[in-house]
């Protein structure tokens, strides 16, 4: 049986995500977890949810399955809601404008800067004494 899902990769900082997309029951599992089990800090899965919330289907009858490499748990976050919205316009390309409107197509681009040689840190200078 071959179901017909819609994917889109999202990144941020070092982390990637690989979201699938497919009409089902409203599972949302990530890499092999339920998503409440996965992003247990408060406010991430609503976060995770929000293209959902900006085309109003909170309630979604859409199975989500990711497969999130890399980073840390704010990294993984934001790459899931990326490749959560990037999915959701290949299923539906009318959702563009309400998706790019909350700003959710965006791909922030901050990332850590690197350390330059003689301080300790990318900006941390080290402490001056002056004897």
């Amino acid at each position: 049986m071959s179901v017909q899902y819609f994917e889109g990769v999202g990144r941020r900082k070092e982390a990637v995500a690989r979201v699938r997309v497919m009409p089902g029951s409203g599972r949302f599992i990530v890499n092999g977890k339920d998503g409440a089990a996965y992003f247990t800090r408060l406010g991430d899965l609503d976060a995770v949810m929000m293209p959902f919330k900006a085309i109003g289907q909170a309630n979604s009858t859409y199975d989500v399955t990711v497969v999130v490499r890399g980073g840390g748990v704010t990294g993984q976050t934001d790459a899931v809601k990326l490749g959560l919205a990037r999915a959701l316009v290949k299923m539906d390309p009318a959702l563009l404008p309400t998706l790019r409107k909350s700003g959710l197509l965006t791909r922030d681009a901050r990332a850590k800067e690197r350390k330059k040689p003689g301080l300790k840190r990318a900006r941390k200078a080290p402490t001056y004494t002056k004897r």
